[in-house]
Formats: C-alpha cells, sequence, structure tokens
C-alpha cells in the first residue's frame, strides 16, 4: 500500500504547475494564454523576467526531486522508484490540477535524477553545461544531456529499472520537444538569452 500511495503522492506533487502558480502570485499572464502557451519556465521568462523564471524553475526541479528522494530514502525497489520517478514526470506533462496541459519538462526530469544520486543530477547538468557552452542553444543542450542521460544512470546506478524508465523519460522530452527539432533542422531555434521567439520554448 505505501509503494501505491509514493506514486499517487508524486504524480499530485508533479502536477502542481509551478509556472502557472508563480505567475497568478506575481501578477504575470496566464503562461498557457501568452507567448508560447507553454507552462514553462523557458516561457515564464519571456512573459515575466528572471525572477520568476528563476522560481518556476527551482519549482519544476523540486516536484521531481522531492518525491523521488523520499522514496529512495525509504529503501523502495528500483521498480517502485522507478515508478515514483515516472509519475513525478507525467504529473508535470500532464497535471491533473490543470486541465493536463502542462511543460516540457526538462527541469523535473533533472530533479528526478538528483533524486536518484547527486552523481546522476550532476552527471547530467554537467553535460547540459558543456553543451549550452559549446553551441549556445539550450532546446540542444537540453536534448543531449538527456539522450546520455540512461549511460549516465547505467554508470552509477545500473539498476535495469531505472535505466528503462531514464530511456522512457529521454523519449518523451524527445517527443514533446518536436517543435525544436524541426527549428533546429531548419536554423530557427533561438540561443540562449534569445527567449523573445514563440516557437522556442527549451526548458520547463
Amino acid at each position: 500500500m505505501t509503494d501505491y500511495l509514493l506514486i499517487i503522492a508524486a504524480y499530485l506533487m508533479g502536477s502542481v504547475s509551478s509556472a502557472i502558480i508563480v505567475c497568478k502570485l506575481m501578477g504575470l499572464p496566464d503562461p498557457r494564454t501568452q507567448g508560447s502557451n507553454n507552462p514553462g519556465a523557458t516561457n515564464v521568462l519571456r512573459i515575466g523576467g528572471k525572477k520568476a523564471a528563476a522560481i518556476t524553475l527551482l519549482g519544476d526541479s523540486l516536484k521531481g526531486f522531492i518525491p523521488v528522494l523520499i522514496a529512495n530514502l525509504m529503501g523502495v525497489t528500483p521498480l517502485i522508484l522507478a515508478a515514483v520517478a515516472l509519475a513525478a514526470f507525467l504529473g508535470h506533462l500532464y497535471p491533473l490540477f490543470f486541465g493536463f496541459k502542462g511543460g516540457k519538462g526538462v527541469a523535473t526530469a533533472l530533479g528526478v535524477q538528483f533524486g536518484l544520486g547527486w552523481q546522476i543530477g550532476a552527471g547530467v547538468g554537467l553535460i547540459w553545461l558543456i553543451m549550452a557552452k559549446v553551441v549556445k542553444i539550450s532546446s540542444l543542450s537540453a536534448l543531449v544531456s538527456m539522450a546520455l542521460a540512461p549511460l549516465v544512470v547505467w554508470l552509477f546506478w545500473p539498476a535495469p529499472e531505472l535505466i528503462g524508465v531514464q530511456v522512457v523519460i529521454s523519449l518523451i522530452l524527445f517527443w514533446r520537444h518536436r517543435s525544436n527539432i524541426r527549428n533546429l533542422i531548419s536554423g530557427k531555434e533561438g540561443k540562449i538569452n534569445q527567449a523573445d521567439s514563440a516557437e522556442s520554448d527549451q526548458t520547463g
């Protein structure tokens, strides 16, 4: 029963939309009706500035980190831990409380990875930082880091269940970023600090 409660709680926590709440508290427009209409940190940056975006990014990360960390500290099996991780991630993408319209999931996925282990989160984050410095395109950096995330999980915690759930999360992230991928192919994807294009949402 405890395992099921952890999974349900993870989904419910993931369903709390940081972007919508932050915008409401700060008197900003609903991110679902402005810019790219995506309730994520990049769109909040576009409509509300760096402070609102930073708070949103932190909130999105914590709702992936907290449930996975709690399950991890409770010593659940890798299968249940993987289920909790996926539930938190899907809660962000398809939030129960906000009409199942959520963000793209990069920040929440990174929070999940830190919940599994700081080495995993730091490894994925380091790949993002290196790519961002080299290519200066946030979406490409996120896609590369998440493509390599299963390898990072394998290096630090080679449980098949955890590697498998990271593969699933990475595939979903690629699907959610299909517009970014099209923009990358056509050379239209905005670079870091260029948040004025409604088509170039990169995180959230």
